[in-house]
């Protein structure tokens, strides 16, 4: 109940007058059943537009830490994003991915709308990442289409690490259902993940015209965290070698 309210009494209207999202390929997205939504991932306002385009509803796997800070903002916290479709993981533990499969399992065997971002992350620079097969092995075990989904401008709304974003028109583009069932019982065959991730990402791809980078989102962020860090160390030692001389010139 309190999801239809948020979609279209409390906040969703007022999204839709600020933002004006624009859906593209809406006919691809059944009317009733179970379907899994892979989409990419820009921004943490993706899962607020992508389903804010749909008459239907969207689950997505959300952290746990959302669910249970405590006090009066954990509280109304915890009940807006359960409100809001999402279901609480523990992403720190072995058994987070199983945990994640079995949820969406549920969603889907009550014949919903499954919403996935495939790459496990934002995407830190607008770039497409190398999907994780979860979302392959989801498909496989559930027989239910995949439908590729691109969300554009969501980062220029709200940019990852910034609070404050500009103001764009997110459009959500989704593709025509991928059915896999030609690979049924080989759920455990990891060739066979990996074959059907890069499928879907390839569309995935096509769909929001990103560059796609053959790595994972979560490595590439490291790397460009190491690397920033060496260039501002190097920045420091640049300065400190400049100020030294600059004193060694003025006491001379």
């Amino acid at each position: 109940m309190f999801y239809w309210f948020l979609k279209f009494i409390a906040l969703g209207p007022l999204l839709r007058v600020i933002f004006r999202p624009q859906a593209q390929g809406l006919d691809h997205v059944p009317e009733t059943g179970p379907a899994i939504l892979a989409s990419n991932h820009l921004s943490y306002a993706d899962w607020l537009f992508m389903p804010l385009t749909l008459s239907r509803r969207v689950s997505f796997v959300a952290k746990a830490e959302y669910f249970t800070s405590p006090g009066i903002k954990g509280f109304f916290q915890k009940h807006f994003f359960r409100g809001s479709g999402q279901i609480p993981i523990d992403r720190s533990g072995a058994n987070a991915a199983e945990g994640a499969l079995l949820s969406a399992k549920e969603v889907l065997g009550r014949g919903e709308l499954f919403g996935i971002y495939p790459e496990g992350t934002r995407s830190h620079d607008g770039k497409l990442y190398r999907g994780k097969t979860g979302v392959a092995r989801l498909a496989l075990e559930t027989g239910v289409p995949v439908i590729p989904v691109a969300v554009v401008g969501t980062d220029v709304v709200a940019p990852p690490g910034k609070k404050f974003g500009k103001f764009a028109r997110p459009v959500v583009r989704f593709g025509k259902p991928l059915d896999f069932s030609r690979y049924e019982g080989l759920e455990n065959d990891r060739y066979i993940l990996r074959s059907i991730t890069d499928e879907i990402m390839y569309e995935i791809m096509n769909l929001s015209g990103q560059e796609y980078v053959d790595t994972y989102a979560s490595r590439a962020k490291e790397e460009s965290k190491r690397l920033e860090k060496e260039a501002s160390a190097a920045a420091a030692e640049a300065k400190k070698a400049a100020a030294a001389a600059e004193d060694k010139k003025q006491a001379s």
